[in-house]
């Protein structure tokens, strides 16, 4: 009788709690109204193609491939989690052919046409620097070259040491290895490498492209899974982590910035017009005024990360305005970001090109080509006044991975969106470098 009255009340509590489960926030049958809906629109092939549709359709898919995986044990802990879940799922439902042609051109009209992802990567830009000490940023940011630098200098060294292992010469692999990984991604990074190897060297710009981009593409997984890893050993060893935080202020003694008051959803829309407004002029600056110096371009996140910096440095934000700036990156990061990675996993993965990339000798090399960005950047990191685990994942595995979409990955797997602003240096300045630093090299070898 016991077992018979029992039986009812264990039903009950398994009911209520799968209907309080909750997905993205939503309890479930909320969230079951919206995925009917997008099926609905999938089997009749009644997507709207704007924003409204593209929007719904990467929040329901974010979502619910989210939840799994924050859930899903080892991956969450050691790949990724959520994010990586995210765009692994949404490119490999390109590449099965699951999502639809209008489908696929609804997301891309929300991350090409309307360019969400340089809204979101500028609002980030502007909350992560507008919230820094004033003097703390200028002098972090002078420490953050040389940073970069022991990055690619330990790439280097580890490359060769691996290279010559597999009987590669020098050259060989620090033109074909260690240049294209830590070039700062694909569009600032492989393809010009191809244009300045052809043009110094005479030889075919497609045929090192296709390789470049080969191994670029088996490295910028391994950043995304050290990633991980760091963010393990940053909470295994606390001295060696700020937590989000480049800086340790101790070894740079500034004093604290004032407090915001009361800060209003004015103030946080202020933020959304400066980060507006300081994109445009840096798109200025990059297209027109100040494209680069010779032959070396100047992205217009590079001159945006300058911008704010300077807006910072002048005085002219009240605490108040700052904050709301930073509230609304916290939004964008937080709330957006699942969004941003289906668009990530649709418009900017290709699972075709992983596939084909790999072999045993590329996989090794590239690892180990990584892994010596991480310590040297670590390195450099500690000796200028840095965390070595912050150091290693924005001067190290941001500069080893495919550019703006690899640095969303590297932050999200390891937690770190408010790093954002170091990682934009790291993808377009330290890519610069790395070009001039090619060109000479290509010289060098020819």
């Amino acid at each position: 009788m016991t077992n018979m009255s029992q039986a009812p009340s264990v039903e009950k509590k398994g009911l209520a709690d799968l209907l309080g489960f909750r997905i993205f926030g939503m309890p479930l049958p909320l969230y079951g109204f919206a995925l009917i809906t997008l099926l609905l629109s999938h089997f009749n092939d009644a997507l709207p193609g704007d924003l409204v549709g593209g929007f719904c359709l990467m929040f329901i898919i974010g979502a619910i491939f989210g939840e799994i995986g924050k859930r899903l044990p080892v991956f969450n802990k050691y790949i990724g989690g959520a994010p990586v879940m995210i765009f692994l799922v949404a490119a490999w439902f390109v590449y099965a052919g699951i999502f639809s042609e209008k489908e696929v051109q609804a997301i891309t009209n929300v991350m090409d046409v309307s360019n969400f992802l340089n809204l979101f990567i500028a609002v980030l830009i502007t909350g992560s620097i507008l919230s820094v000490n004033r003097k703390l940023l200028v002098r972090s940011l002078l420490g953050y070259i040389p940073t970069i630098l022991a990055g690619v200098l330990g790439a280097a060294l580890f490359g060769i040491t691996i290279g010559l292992c597999f009987g590669i010469s020098i050259d060989r692999i620090l033109m074909l290895y260690v240049l294209p990984i830590m070039g700062g991604g694909n569009g600032a990074g492989a393809i010009p490498l191809s244009e300045i190897y052809h043009s110094v060297t005479g030889r075919s710009k497609e045929e090192y492209y296709s390789t470049a981009i080969a191994i670029l593409t088996i490295a910028n997984i391994f950043a995304i899974v050290f990633a991980a890893l760091l963010d393990i050993i940053g909470k295994k060893y606390p001295a060696m982590s700020g937590e989000g935080e480049l800086v340790r202020k101790a070894s740079f003694r500034v004093e604290e910035d004032e407090k915001a008051g009361q800060v209003t959803h004015r103030e946080i829309a202020i933020g959304l017009l400066l980060s507006t407004t300081c994109f445009v002029l840096a798109y200025v600056l990059s297209k027109k005024l100040l494209p680069g110096f010779g032959t070396i371009k100047i992205h217009t996140f590079a001159w945006m990360v300058l911008i704010v910096a300077a807006l910072n440095a002048s005085g002219l934000c009240s605490a108040e305005i700052k904050e709301g700036a930073k509230r609304l990156s916290n939004f964008f990061s937080k709330q957006l970001l699942w969004v941003l990675m289906v668009g990530v996993g649709v418009c900017y993965t290709d699972l075709q090109e992983i596939i084909d990339a790999i072999s045993f000798a590329n996989v090794i090399i590239a690892a180990v080509i990584v892994i010596g960005a991480i310590i040297g950047a670590a390195v450099g990191g500690w000796l200028i006044g840095f965390y070595p685990v912050e150091a290693s994942i924005t001067a190290g595995l941001c500069m080893a991975n495919r550019g703006g979409s690899g640095d969303l990955e590297v932050l999200s797997a390891c937690n770190r969106m408010q790093l954002i602003s170091y990682a934009q240096i790291s993808s377009r300045l330290g890519g610069g470098i790395v070009l001039v630093i090619a060109s000479v090299v290509f010289g060098m070898f020819v």
